[in-house]
């Protein structure tokens, strides 16, 4: 086993050596190398591949080794002054240079320990230590080039960061690697060998991420870790230092060589773990391990990408287990600062804010006027978002007292108040409980709320409207049955009208009487049945089937026009179709109602009844004015729309909308000046032949 160690160990030290020399070299050479220090990193990286090879060909721990390796760290020392310098830092921070040459002093001091460490025995007592003194000198070493590590890439600007970051990276790789090394040292108060036999890895990595750095692509070599990783990261490393801090003061307990010293590391671990099960799942070290990471490691406080996609499948969220819009709208904003719960206040008629939804907020007591007039006036026109601690601190002087109503600013758990604000349009408020973790509200979350907020308003006053759509739809069904009826009632109006006028003229003749009782019957019971007849308008129409004979029908309708207008109906055979007797005949009578308003007094309408390729077909002709192409493509069967005065134009459209529902056609052709002959067609269930006689046909429109 120990030669394969040997052999990696010793491939390691050529690798990092040779790696560090090549890099150098193409420092040097190559034009396309990207370093904001290039001269000082081909310095570190020669020196430092000078010490790999001496490390080879000496050993690690000898003499001419050990000098090597501290001018490599004055080396990257200079290397990490100069990349201050790198955006004239080094001129306008004036402490940077009595850090680093504070640093430069510690490692001469270390220089001097070994050089003095040499002239005595290795396991005498001066020599041990001395040792000793060389070890917390590098300590010290490491801990301040550590921390100028990190103030060199958190000072820096954003632009600086990215050219930075990889030999910021590199040296902190180096002298954490030193730091851990040198303290097991101090520790064990001897070298471990293990460590120092690795201690090329560290200047591999370092290689590896300089020359990253060198090759970088801007627009490719971005490192951007997400805050999932980060926190996952971290939470890894306090995990780690927990153990370690474990480990350490088990060994302490140990060596301390008490009797009871086995019970008391015994003690320390189970103490231990009931405070880690205790404290590492709690959702609140959670919550404040996420908001230090944002706070310190990130440029912005928020993850828009992952907040943005948050925010769009908790409003898109649909199906019956979904909650209602206005709930959804309230978990949508407290997602965003982790507010536990929320409230939804909407806009009333008389111009205040009522309560309109909750979310997992059923304690708070909200009044019927959850915010007077003044209040929606105000956050309306300045569309500020209030943060109540502000209020209650005395931070917030100019805000009017309307805007935080007593039931609001009295609960310590409100928190903050976001308008929904649509077109310069209040459309909503939402009032954020206070998150576990509370905290001042700064212009992130201002600029964040403010931008969900009118989305939300935007959802907000789209669902508004289509409830505002729904309600106008309704009541234009209502209005459209509504019209239906009139054109009913008026048709029958015309109908009595005619007859009070004919009855001052014969009056006297039983023959007249008879048909005016006949007419007054049929009024009545269409009368009586427009209520029934009410639901059944539109697209219900015909949904009852039987069959009825059309040729009956039509002479029917025939024989009650016969003291009005001249209505000719050839003689016909019984003709069965599958329809709605009562939707049918009265489609038919608006067609000839239609077409006897259309013709002169003098000129007939004719009924015509025949059987073609299995459908009945009922034709209603007059010779009237006629329709236009024009009127028929655009106007006929829209209603609503007349040609004739104080005509509601819906007796067309209502006689194709039943005949449609009934499974049949309706088609109409016309010409101007000459007349207009619709067309009805209907499946027949059984029909016997039908034998017109045009014997008492007088006149046909062509």
């Amino acid at each position: 086993m120990e030669p394969l160690w040997f052999l990696f160990v010793y491939v390691l030290f050529v690798a990092s050596a040779s790696g560090a020399a090549i890099l150098a070299i193409w420092l040097v050479s190559s034009g396309r190398a990207k370093s904001p220090a290039k001269n000082a990193s081909t310095v570190a990286l020669a020196i430092s591949s000078a010490w790999g090879f001496c490390a080879i060909g000496f050993g690690y721990l000898a003499v001419p080794t050990l000098l090597m390796f501290s001018a490599s760290y004055f080396a990257w020392l200079w290397l990490l002054y100069r990349l201050f310098g790198s955006d004239d830092r080094d001129k306008n921070l004036a402490p940077i240079r009595p850090v680093v040459a504070a640093l430069a002093l510690v490692e001469l001091l270390h220089v001097s320990t070994l050089l003095v460490m040499f002239n005595y025995p290795a396991s005498s007592a001066p020599a041990q230590l001395i040792a000793q003194f060389a070890v917390i000198f590098r300590l010290l070493f490491c801990v301040g080039a550590l921390v100028l590590v990190h103030n060199l890439y958190a000072g820096a600007e954003q632009q600086s960061r990215q050219s930075l970051r990889w030999p910021a990276a590199a040296m902190g790789a180096i002298w954490l690697y030193d730091l851990n090394f040198y303290t097991i040292s101090y520790l064990l108060n001897g070298l471990p060998e293990l460590l120092a036999q690795l201690r090329s890895g560290a200047l591999l990595v370092a290689v590896i991420l300089l020359a990253i750095g060198s090759l970088r692509d801007e627009s490719q070599m971005r490192f951007r870790p997400s805050r999932t990783f980060a926190f996952q990261s971290f939470s890894l490393l306090v995990i780690g230092t927990y153990l370690v801090v474990m480990v350490v003061v088990a060994q302490a307990i140990s060596y301390a060589g008490s009797v009871y010293a086995p019970a008391m590391q015994a003690g320390f671990l189970l103490a231990a773990s009931a405070v880690a099960l205790a404290v590492l799942p709690s959702p609140k070290l959670r919550r404040w391990l996420r908001v230090m990471l944002s706070k310190h490691l990130f440029q912005h406080r928020y993850d828009y990408r992952t907040e943005w996609l948050r925010f769009t499948d908790t409003i898109g969220r649909a199906g019956p287990e979904a909650p209602p819009l206005p709930q959804r709208i309230v978990q949508a904003v407290a997602d965003v600062t982790d507010s536990p719960a929320g409230l939804l206040l909407t806009p009333l008629d008389e111009g205040g804010l009522a309560l309109a939804a909750r979310w997992q907020w059923n304690t708070i007591e909200v009044p019927g006027e959850a915010v007077p007039v003044e209040g929606a006036r105000f956050f309306e026109e300045s569309q500020f978002i209030l943060d109540l601690d502000d209020l209650r601190a005395g931070r917030e002087q100019e805000i009017p007292p309307a805007a935080y109503p007593d039931w609001l600013i009295e609960d310590e758990r409100a928190w903050a108040v976001v308008p929904l604000v649509h077109y310069e349009r209040l459309v909503g408020l939402v009032v954020l409980a206070r998150p576990p973790l509370a905290r001042q509200l700064d212009w992130e979350d201002f600029d964040l709320l403010r931008v969900v907020g009118r989305q939300l308003a935007s959802y907000l006053a789209e669902h508004a409207s289509q409830d505002a759509l729904g309600e106008a739809q309704r009541f234009d069904e209502f209005n459209r049955r509504i019209a239906f009826v009139m054109h009913d009632i008026k048709n029958l109006a015309s109908q009595l009208s005619l007859l009070a006028r004919n009855a001052e003229l014969h009056a006297d003749k039983p023959a007249f009487r008879a048909d005016m009782l006949l007419t007054l019957r049929n009024s009545t019971d269409k009368l009586q049945g427009l209520l029934a007849r009410l639901g059944r308008y539109g697209a219900q129409s015909g949904d009852t089937r039987e069959q009825v004979d059309l040729a009956e029908m039509i002479r029917t309708v025939a024989a009650n026009y016969s003291t009005k207008h001249e209505v000719k109906a050839t003689d016909l055979s019984a003709c069965l179709v599958e329809a709605n007797g009562e939707a049918l005949e009265q489609a038919i009578v608006h067609l000839v109602q239609n077409a006897i308003e259309a013709s002169a007094p003098t000129s007939p309408v004719l009924l015509d009844l025949r059987l073609e390729q299995g459908s009945a077909v009922l034709e209603v002709a007059d010779a009237g004015v006629g329709m236009s192409p024009e009127f028929i493509r655009t106007h006929l069967f829209k209603p609503f729309h007349s040609s004739k005065q104080g005509g509601f134009g819906i007796g067309a459209f209502e006689a194709r909308e039943m005949i449609r529902a009934m499974g049949g056609r309706l088609d109409v052709e016309s010409r101007e000046g000459q007349g207009t002959r619709f067309i009805v067609r209907l499946p027949i269930s059984g029909a016997a032949d039908v034998q017109p006689n045009f014997n008492d046909v007088n006149a046909e429109v062509a």
